[in-house]
């Protein structure tokens, strides 16, 4: 017969903590490691896009208009002769900033909004609910287009609406884990004993409500760089000459039978990018998440 501390070590096992599942998903499947690849190799392109990039991307050359691939442009030349690679490489610079700000702001401002909406309740939760709810009713496109056609292009301008469009998205989640913890007993129990509220807010409310925020803001960062460069195309985002893969994609639009690698450049690009971020945004999901972890 068995013993029971034979079987003990085996049954008291510690479980993984959430940052080991999140390693051992990410080199468990291999397109999440090729996910990760691809954003490393974005991150030190968009630093090191000076040394990287063969051209200034804002040199025009009338001698070099519309060529085709070679050893000496790799991706061509558009219809003003620059250089298309060097255009691209900059334009890296734009989508991960626009990617990696704007959902952390958007993070920042709806978690605080979602959690005194949750926790205060009464008139507040009723006012920021109804606020949430009238900016949930538009698309994010087109919400950010609305916005963007009324301040305009430019760096902070364009932060600033894709802040605003993901704001709703990260206040409903907030406001929703906000209303489970606060229902549980050791909350009630900090609040019986007269614990100041903004130590029960920081302390048992914030932390336990973080990881949705964090998967959703990963998730997100994906859909910030397309949400960029649709305003970026649309003319109401990073405004020209300055290179974007929005407006890439537009100047080779307007040039497609001269030169089509632009757009085949810049598309690609995006489309790898933003396939790699929601290949993390699933494996943190997964890791974080202890009813998707298990499946």
């Amino acid at each position: 017969m068995t013993s029971i501390t034979e079987t003990s070590p085996h049954l008291l096992a510690p479980e993984p903590s959430r940052l080991q599942a999140l390693k051992s998903i990410i080199l468990g499947r291999p397109g999440t490691i090729a996910a990760v690849v691809v954003i490393a190799l974005l991150c030190i392109v968009a630093v090191f896009a000076p040394m990287l990039a063969p051209y200034d991307p804002l040199t025009q050359s009338m001698l070099k208009i519309n060529r085709t691939p070679s050893w000496e442009n790799w991706l061509g030349t558009d219809q003003f002769g620059r250089d298309v690679l060097s255009r691209m490489i900059y334009g890296s610079r734009n989508s991960l900033i626009f990617g990696l700000i704007s959902p952390f702001c958007a993070a920042v401002i709806g978690t605080t909004l979602g959690v005194i909406a949750g926790y205060f309740g009464g008139i507040v939760d009723r006012l920021l609910s109804r606020v949430i709810d009238l900016l949930l009713a538009f698309p994010e496109l087109l919400l950010a287009i609305m916005i963007a056609a009324v301040l305009g292009g430019g760096f902070w301008n364009v932060i600033f609406v894709i802040t605003i469009a993901f704001v709703p998205g990260f206040a409903r989640v907030a406001r929703a884990q906000t209303l489970a913890v606060k229902q549980e007993p050791y909350v009630e129990a900090a609040i019986s004993v007269g614990v100041r509220t903004p130590v029960i807010i920081f302390r048992h409310i914030i932390p336990n409500i973080m990881a949705p925020i964090v998967v959703l803001m990963m998730l997100w960062v994906a859909s910030a760089i397309r949400l960029e460069a649709s305003l970026s195309f649309l003319g109401i985002g990073t405004q020209p000459p300055n290179p974007s893969w929005g407006n890439i994609i537009k100047d080779g639009l307007n040039n497609i039978f001269g030169s089509p690698w632009p757009i085949i450049g810049a598309g690609a690009a995006i489309t790898l990018v933003v396939l790699s971020f929601n290949l993390v945004g699933d494996a943190v999901r997964d890791a974080l998440d202890p009813s998707t972890s298990q499946n």
